[in-house]
């Protein structure tokens, strides 16, 4: 069936149920921002594929509601349906409101499916929802799925303490005093990647994010993991129970909660946990939402995830030189340096791998093959971090842009090629964009690329007092694009998990208020951007450990540590518009990103490293 067909089998079905209005999410039962093929519900029915939004359907209406990342995309992915297109950053509370306007005043029916949707989501949606509205607990998408994929049943592996610096004995006494302190007799954990850190193990059941579905509690004096058994091998349930872990089925994790005795305490996370469990707490348990204390924890990295991610840094880096090298050569053969034994690439002799290379079209599809082929020459490579976005010219206006076989452009020498991409390494995990100009950029297009580059170097460059939070410090980075009236819609960094996530939490720098203060072992992104639809997008990323700076008589303050390592585009930069202060940044940048990827490249590479970071 096409989106059309789909739409309309479960309009009947909402007929049949006298069902009003439908929301339709793409989530799965831990409010995953990336999530398996099976729960990928709103994708199946309308073809929308971004990592955020729902679908309101009425017997007369169609919407999708996103975020500003997702605007292009969704024109494109959505138009054979007719629908309307909601861009906003609140997408429930907004819904709401739209849903009190237009529907009409007699009692109406929303239905939703609570095993993926948040405690958090349904009691914004109730409080939102102020005309005659019934909130229908009802999964409508399951009976008209035929041949819905399976359920992941990967097994899990454990993360050696080498990598995570930690044992997960030592993870859970970390939370334990916690416990006693607040009164609380347990802490259920929802988020995969907490579950995945806490009991330090790792599995591919989401596509590049290196979890399991899983629950875990957290008692006093114990801990359970609920998870598959078929997803454990006895060796590893022996290890995991020598730690103190008790082993349960995934869904004994129902029982365990409609069975907590009365009086008990505790403590959830309403944004992580799914409507249909919180429906099982008998009504006497005292229920205490906060922000989980294993995000938090898992944010600052110790010493050992640190120098694992600075090792990540320096392979992904030698694999992105090798990568942008043998781009280079591929569209301007001229361009490759005298081979090492001196005979001239002229004098040389192609070997059946070049000349195919050279056969085949470069376009966004197969270059991407070929960065996860870089990538996967590196040590303890496990696979990519997320979806790599290589988008050519007009594609990189595309916030979330995936190429497939009908978009798949080929690359030319006249326009910005945007490649933002990562790997997962077992000792950490990398998310880095770069623009470079193939051909030779317009003085607009250099002005752009200037532009997002001094905001980049204004972030990372700043010194900052302790206590401070991300939202403080993001107009940094766009002070600017703003003085040219210029913006963009995501936010300016994320937080990056360590073998886990390439996003996580509770960090971030962005316009929204988020409290969280940055903090000494923090990881995130610097990432700022230029957006022209039609024409072409410039993105800049770096990963940034915050470090201490130095102490005086005004308090403690912090800086960020560059930890990604690879050159700018210097032909896209237009150094009249940058001052000494911002030109000796990008100096000291490129000479540390010579002299630590240097001695990994052969001759070839480290020539054409040289060059670009002049």
């Amino acid at each position: 069936m096409n989106a059309i067909e789909k739409i309309n089998l479960l309009r009947v079905e909402m007929k049949k149920h006298h069902i009003d209005a439908c929301i339709i999410a793409n989530s799965d039962p831990h409010l995953s921002e990336y999530i398996a093929d099976y729960w990928k519900e709103r994708e199946w029915l309308s073809g929308f594929t971004g990592s955020n939004g729902v679908i309101l359907l009425t017997q007369t209406h169609c919407s999708l509601w996103t975020d500003s990342r997702y605007e292009l995309q969704a024109q494109i992915e959505l138009k054979e349906i007719e629908h309307q297109l909601f861009i906003t950053r609140n997408i429930i509370p907004d819904l709401a409101v739209w849903l009190n306007k237009e529907l009409p005043a007699n009692k109406q029916k929303i239905a939703i499916n609570v095993e993926v949707f948040s405690v958090k989501a349904v009691n914004i949606l109730k409080e939102k929802l102020t005309g005659n509205f019934e909130l229908v607990y009802a999964d409508l998408i399951s009976p008209l799925w035929k041949n819905r994929p399976a359920l992941p049943a990967d097994k899990i592996f454990l993360l050696d303490e080498k990598y995570s610096g930690k044992s997960t004995a030592e993870k859970i006494a970390e939370v334990q005093p916690v416990l006693e302190e607040s009164q609380s007799d347990a802490l259920i954990l929802t988020a995969l990647d907490d579950i995945a850190w806490t009991f330090n193990f790792r599995c591919c059941d989401i596509p590049y994010n290196p979890v399991a579905m899983a629950y875990g509690v957290i008692e006093k004096n114990k801990s359970l993991l609920f998870i598959s058994a078929e997803k454990l091998t006895s060796e590893i349930k022996n290890k995991l129970e020598k730690q103190g872990v008790t082993i349960r089925g995934y869904n004994d994790i129902q029982s365990y909660v409609s069975t907590i005795q009365p009086n008990k305490k505790v403590l959830f996370d309403s944004a992580t946990m799914n409507r249909a469990l919180f429906e099982l707490f008998p009504k006497d348990v005292l229920l205490t939402d906060r922000p989980s204390l294993v995000t938090y924890l898992k944010s600052k990295k110790n010493n050992t995830e640190i120098a694992g991610f600075k090792n990540a840094c320096i392979k992904d880096g030698v694999a992105l030189v090798r990568f942008f090298y043998w781009l280079e050569v591929s569209l301007n053969p001229s361009a490759r340096r005298d081979l090492p034994d001196g005979r001239s690439q002229a004098q040389a002799v192609p070997s059946p791998v070049e000349r195919a290379e050279r056969e085949v079209p470069l376009t966004e599809m197969s270059v991407s093959e070929k960065l996860r082929e870089c990538r996967a020459e590196q040590a303890l490579f496990f696979g990519e971090s997320f979806g790599t976005i290589a988008a050519y010219a007009e594609h990189g206006a595309i916030g979330h842009y995936h190429a497939d076989s009908t978009s798949n452009a080929r690359l030319e020498q006249n326009n910005f090629f945007l490649l933002d991409s990562g790997g997962q390494y077992f000792d950490g995990t990398t998310d880095i964009t770069r623009t470079i100009a193939l051909g030779e950029p317009t003085e607009q297009q250099k002005t752009d690329y200037t532009l997002v580059l001094k905001g980049y170097i204004a972030l990372d460059n700043i010194r900052f007092p302790k206590g401070t939070c991300g939202f403080q410090l993001d107009v940094l980075a766009r002070q600017f694009l703003w003085g040219n009236g210029i913006n963009y819609g995501h936010g300016t960094g994320h937080g990056v998990g360590h073998f886990l996530n390439v996003h996580e939490g509770p960090q971030s720098i962005r316009v929204d208020n988020n409290n969280t203060a940055l903090e000494e072992g923090m990881i995130l992104t610097i990432e700022p951007g230029i957006y022209r639809a039609g024409k072409y997008g410039i993105r800049l990323e770096n990963m940034a450990l915050v470090t201490a700076d130095k102490k005086t008589e005004f308090g403690e303050f912090l800086r960020f540590e560059t930890l990604t390592l690879f050159p700018f585009d210097k032909k896209s930069i237009d150094f009249s518009l940058l001052n000494n202060v911002e030109i000796d940044w990008l100096n000291d940048y490129h000479k540390m990103v010579f002299e630590k990827l240097n001695p990994y490249l052969n001759e070839e590479e480290q020539k054409w490293l040289k060059q670009k970071t002049t």
